[in-house]
């Protein structure tokens, strides 16, 4: 059960965390190990998690197999990640955040996403979010990303709606060395 924060049913916007997000293989996790060489704390992404120790434990949670029961889990931590961090008292930045897994449960098809509207209503992150694009160049799967390009390009638009439609501005990170892209993150947010 989730240790109830905010009693007065009021969102709450956390103007230091901010969500580095965007499609598999987009080099979202190389960017947030150079942030950490300068500094910057991360929460790590729950989906990996998830996946890893579902198949560890031989359970069934996982994209390729009960995607209902995956969504829950990946709703629940990234909650417990969102509360764990927050309130950050120095800019901090968030592998996916809460609107990820809209954006999962919009991409499978699930109907019933009223709870996980409602998180992201409640729990908000800095109104800036950024989102790596698709690169094919870089784009690898491996025994947790089994995704092929074609739904990572798929995933990177509708992530990018997603975060949109929920109030965030959102800035593209361009295709540079993990060292310029940190650079570029860190500039937009006044940070150099």
């Amino acid at each position: 059960m989730l240790k109830k924060r905010f009693n007065d049913g009021h969102a709450f916007n956390d103007s230091n965390f901010y969500i580095v997000s965007g499609g598999p293989g987009a080099g979202k996790m190389t960017l947030l190990i150079e942030l950490q060489k300068l500094s910057y704390a991360h929460a790590p992404e729950v989906a990996r998690q998830i996946i890893q120790e579902q198949v560890s434990a031989g359970g069934d949670a996982v994209p390729w197999g009960d995607r209902h029961a995956y969504t829950q889990m990946m709703l629940q931590r990234s909650i417990e990640i969102y509360l764990q961090y927050t309130p950050a008292a120095q800019t901090t930045f968030s592998d996916r955040g809460i609107p990820d897994t809209l954006c999962y449960a919009r991409l499978i098809g699930l109907t019933d996403s009223e709870s996980i509207e409602s998180a992201c209503r409640q729990y908000r992150y800095a109104p800036i979010v950024f989102l790596a694009p698709e690169w094919r160049e870089i784009y690898e799967t491996d025994s947790e990303r089994k995704q092929d390009f074609g739904e990572a390009i798929r995933t990177f638009a509708l992530m990018s709606e997603v975060y949109r439609e929920l109030g965030y501005e959102t800035i593209e990170i361009p295709k540079l060395t993990p060292p310029e892209r940190a650079r570029f993150v860190l500039e937009r947010l006044g940070r150099h």
